[in-house]
């Protein structure tokens, strides 16, 4: 199993431990070379939206991943965590909504993860 693979697996765990709504996974690999794979995800507030980040966080820590970069934790409307390979976008549902990466990246190949 690959390391992004093996990432994101990871990531979808800690998601799903805090109640994630619709949970995707996007293999843009294929599509460009910023990352290999995007997992997009909402909550229904602010508080579930930060505490779906820190899991994601501290469970990837243990893991031995470090994040490069982690964007709009005080806003948590749309927040990015940049893992190289992996991307993850947790959202509010208005802001996922509005952003719509599902249909911006729409080229990429939506994974099912068991």
């Amino acid at each position: 199993m690959d390391q992004s693979y093996e990432m994101t697996k990871i990531v979808i765990d800690a998601l799903a431990d805090k109640k994630a709504v619709d949970v995707r996974v996007i293999d843009i690999s294929n599509v460009t070379v910023m990352a290999d794979y995007f997992i997009i995800a909402h909550g229904t507030n602010k508080n579930q939206v930060q505490a779906m980040i820190d899991n994601v966080e501290e469970k990837m820590g243990k893991a031995g991943y470090v994040p490069r970069q982690i964007e709009g934790y005080q806003n948590a409307n749309w927040i990015l965590m940049d893992y190289g390979d992996i991307i993850v976008h947790v959202f509010d549902q208005e802001n996922r909504l509005f952003y719509d990466l599902e249909r911006i990246w729409k080229d990429g190949k939506i994974i099912q993860f068991s």
